[in-house]
């Protein structure tokens, strides 16, 4: 950490440069002989990242940053604040602390915080931007999570946010791949806290997830403008009850809540298409809910579609569309119906790709009619052309 970058005309020099030409920065190097320009163009790079993701981070002045990989996997304010909702006391640990977003969140809800990172740079750099969003009550410890706590008394919450081992091993992998390993070190964590607050990457399968833990009480998935960004388990020490499965999908103007019972059977309905049409957001689809949405007096349209529908209109946490026409899959209706050659495609257990249905149908993207290319309960291939609902 270089404490010369902190300095007025450096960071002046920072912030004139978000919007410019980083190969031309490079190019012109440094104006300033204790900064290097690959440091100058570190700073410019990860907190133009910050703008959206991390806007208090971004709006506060003299923040050092580390590089931007370190930005790019770290939580967004969005997703802190809505683990920060979930976990309340006098005291909690965040094992894996990272560049520290979470840990800033849990400050508001907590009377004590303790920010562990194995690395001491990025423990340091921490340690001061607590210090300009006048955070006081975050004690930062430059030490693996798991060896510190091992030394220490009993927390209300332990927060843990494990990192793959290996990139290399595909999409679905196990807690048992992550560091630290969370399924064995149980024990240890349970001797210093009854509840954990466990994050884990969008691509694991929360299934295998459940086998690998032990002790889980609630599930939460969660999406920002429909992309799953996290997905996050509450343990708590001797819990044997129901698994709580509950997802949230952020968007700039509301919250989409559902939650159903982890693995518990549901009656399904199933129907042919009605008025109305409705396709769940990310995180239930995420969180394998399909079944569990017939609570919501929907009927499904076939078993492996998860697209639904009613005869009025509900409140559905996901797009909702009005039903124009249903039809077979032919060109020739299609052309007949949209005049424009102009659609928005969808589809959802049928055997063509967006990219061959457009290659058939001479389809061009936008416009205002959204297609649905699914398979119904007759096992017909159908076409459902629907307008979406506001």
């Amino acid at each position: 950490m270089n404490s010369r970058i902190l300095h007025k005309e450096v960071q002046d020099f920072i912030n004139h440069h978000l919007q410019s030409d980083i190969s031309k920065v490079l190019y012109k190097g440094s104006p300033f002989a204790d900064v290097t320009i690959r440091e100058l163009v570190e700073q410019i790079e990860a907190k133009k990242k910050t703008k959206d993701k991390l806007p208090t981070w971004f709006n506060t002045k003299n923040i050092y940053y580390p590089n931007k990989l370190n930005i790019e996997q770290t939580s967004s304010e969005i997703s802190a604040n809505y683990k920060s909702s979930l976990v309340s006391g006098d005291s909690l640990i965040d094992l894996t602390g990272g560049f520290g977003i979470d840990t800033y969140q849990f400050s508001k809800r907590f009377k004590e915080v303790v920010h562990c990172e194995i690395n001491e740079d990025l423990s340091m750099m921490v340690s001061h931007n607590l210090a300009q969003l006048h955070c006081k009550n975050v004690k930062t410890v430059a030490s693996d999570g798991l060896t510190f706590i091992a030394s220490q008394q009993k927390f209300d919450w332990i927060y843990v946010d494990p990192s793959r081992r290996n990139e290399s091993k595909g999409k679905v992998f196990m807690l048992e791949d992550c560091i630290p390993n969370v399924p064995k070190n149980l024990e240890l964590l349970f001797r210093h806290s009854n509840d954990i607050l466990l994050k884990v990457s969008p691509m694991l399968d929360i299934t295998q997830a459940v086998n690998e833990l032990s002790f889980v009480k609630d599930i939460h998935v969660v999406a920002i403008h429909n992309e799953v960004k996290e997905v996050l388990f509450i343990l708590k020490k001797e819990y044997r009850d129901t698994i709580s499965l509950k997802t949230v999908n952020i968007t700039a103007s509301k919250q989409d809540h559902f939650e159903a019972y982890f693995k518990q059977p549901k009656e399904i309905e199933f129907s042919l298409p009605k008025a109305y049409l409705y396709e769940p957001n990310a995180a239930i689809l995420k969180a394998g809910l399909f079944d569990d949405l017939s609570t919501l007096g929907v009927s499904k349209l076939h078993k492996n579609s998860h697209l639904y529908t009613s005869e009025t209109l509900i409140d559905f946490p996901g797009r909702s569309f009005k039903i124009e026409h249903i039809i077979n899959y032919d060109r020739k209706q299609l052309k007949k119906l949209i005049p424009s050659q102009k659609g928005n495609i969808t589809t959802r257990n049928f055997p063509d790709t967006v990219a061959q249905i457009r290659k058939r149908t001479k389809l061009k993207e936008g416009g205002h009619h959204y297609l649905f290319f699914t398979t119904n309960i007759e096992n017909s291939l159908i076409v459902i052309l629907c307008q979406k609902v506001l």
